[in-house]
This record gives C-alpha cells, structure tokens and sequence, in this order.
C-alpha cells in the first residue's frame, strides 16, 4: 500500500489516536505521543505539514511493530 504524501503531523497524530496515542508534552515543533495499550510506548512526531516519505515510514513502522502488525495492516486500520 502507498504511503500519504500528503499527511500532516497534526492528522497522524488524530489517525493514531485509534491505537490509544495521546499527545503527552510538546517541545517545539514536535510531539511527543504515549500509548498504555501492549505496554507503554512513545513516539515522536514533527508538527510539519507534510510529513516527509522517510519520517512517515518509520513512525509507521515503530508503530507496527509496538502493536505486532504489519505496516499495511496499521495503514488499513488507520484507513490513511
């Protein structure tokens, strides 16, 4: 599945809300997620629009791979 080239830091932080993420500090232009849901996990997302190809596939990929699924199952779930 492709990825978005047009995604905001903003609009991944709202799709990853269905996976428990919250925002739990900002520093700058960048946001810092947590999640309780399959033990604690953080992540952190530049607060850009749009999200580079490169940054997007490896926060998706961290994310995945919290939750044991693979990248293409994250994107379906995530309808992104």
């Amino acid at each position: 599945m492709r990825l978005p080239r047009d995604l905001s830091g903003p609009e991944l932080v709202e799709a990853l809300g269905k996976f428990g993420y919250s925002v739990s500090r900002q520093v700058g232009s960048h946001l810092r997620l947590t999640t309780q849901e399959n033990g604690v996990h953080h992540i952190t997302i530049p607060n850009h629009k749009p999200l580079r190809i490169g940054t997007l596939a490896s926060i998706l990929d961290e994310v995945a791979l919290h939750h044991h699924i693979s990248r293409e199952e994250l994107l379906t779930r995530l309808r992104l």
